[in-house]
C-alpha cells in the first residue's frame, strides 16, 4: 500500500494538480486535508473518473478533511472519543466539532486524516483548544492500542507541530513566542509517540521540510516546517519499506503551500507488484 498526506489548501482550487499526482505516483491512499469546502462541493467526480472511492468531511470554505483510495473504505467515522469543539466566545464543552479528523479501515489499516487546530497565539483559546484536542486524541490513540496492540493504524496529516528544533527553518518562529514550537505543544506530540506512535518518515528521510510560508520568499530560500506527519503504531511502522517527503509538488502554477509525504508499507509480504519503491 502506499499512502499518503497532504494539506492540499482547498481542494477545488487544485483538484486536476491532486489527482494527477495521486495517479502519477500510483498512491493507493491519500489522505488530504483543509479542503476547504462543504461535503457536496467536493469533486468526487475527478477522483471517481481515476478510480479512487473518496469520503470527505466538511462544513464550509475552512478546515475539511478527506480520505481517497483505490480500495473501498469501510468504518468511516468523523471524531474520536472526547475530541472538542470549537466556536469563538463559547465556553463549555458543548462546543461544535469542526471538520478536522476522519478516519476509514481500507486494507486492514486504520487511517486517520487529521488537520489539528493551528492554535493561532500563545494565550489564545483557540492554542488551548489545541492541546486539548492533541490530549483527547493521545488518549484515543493509547486506548486503541491498549485494546488491540497489533493494530496498524495510521495518525496522518497536517499536525502543526515542528517536533524538534530541526523541524523548523523559519527564523519567524522562535520558541517562546510562537506556536508551533512551545514546549506544550512539543511535549504534546511526544505523548503521541509514548503512547506508542512512529514517525515512520524521518528515520527514512532525515532532512527536509513539508510546508512553506506563501510570504516573504520562504519556499526559495528553503525557510520551511516540517509540519506533516505519518504516525504509526508498531504494526504500521513494521511495515514501512519506504518514504518521500515530495517538495517539487510546492513548485508550479498555485501550489499549496504543504508538499505531500508518502510512505510505502508491505503489509502482506512480497508481491508481484512493480511500482519503484520510495526512499
Amino acid at each position: 500500500m502506499r499512502l499518503a498526506t497532504w494539506n492540499v489548501n482547498s481542494i477545488r482550487a487544485r483538484v486536476d494538480r491532486i489527482v494527477d499526482f495521486a495517479v502519477r505516483e500510483h498512491i493507493d491512499v491519500l489522505a488530504m486535508q483543509e479542503i476547504k469546502c462543504k461535503v457536496e462541493q467536493f469533486p468526487f467526480d475527478r477522483f471517481e473518473e481515476a478510480g479512487y472511492h473518496v469520503e470527505a468531511h466538511g462544513f464550509s470554505q475552512w478546515n475539511g478533511v478527506a480520505i481517497a483510495s483505490r480500495e473501498p473504505l469501510t468504518d468511516v467515522r468523523t471524531a474520536f472519543p472526547a475530541m472538542p469543539g470549537f466556536e469563538k466566545g463559547h465556553n463549555g464543552p458543548d462546543a461544535p466539532h469542526e471538520a478536522r479528523a476522519i478516519a476509514a479501515t481500507v486494507g486492514g489499516v486504520e487511517v486517520w486524516s487529521l488537520y489539528v487546530p493551528n492554535g493561532r497565539s500563545l494565550g489564545d483559546p483557540h492554542y488551548f483548544y489545541k492541546l486539548e484536542w492533541l490530549a483527547a486524541l493521545e488518549q484515543y490513540t493509547r486506548a486503541s492500542l491498549a485494546a488491540n496492540p497489533d493494530l496498524a493504524l495510521a495518525l496522518v496529516g497536517d499536525f502543526n507541530i515542528a517536533p524538534t528544533d530541526a523541524d523548523n527553518g523559519d527564523p519567524t518562529v522562535v520558541q517562546g513566542f510562537a506556536t508551533h514550537v512551545s514546549p506544550p505543544e512539543r511535549e504534546a506530540f511526544a505523548a503521541l509517540e509514548a503512547a506508542g506512535l512512529h514517525d515512520v518518515v524521518r528515520p527514512l528521510v532525515p532532512t527536509g521540510f513539508t510546508y512553506w510560508d506563501y510570504k516573504q520568499l520562504r519556499f526559495p530560500r528553503n525557510e520551511g516546517m516540517r509540519i506533516d506527519f505519518i504516525l504509526g503504531s508498531h504494526a504500521l511502522a513494521d511495515a514501512v519499506a519506504g518514504a518521500r517527503i515530495h517538495r517539487d509538488e510546492r513548485k508550479g502554477e498555485a501550489p499549496s503551500d504543504h508538499v505531500p509525504v508518502v510512505v510505502d508499507l508491505d503489509l502482506d509480504g512480497p508481491d508481484d507488484d512493480d511500482r519503484p519503491m520510495i526512499f
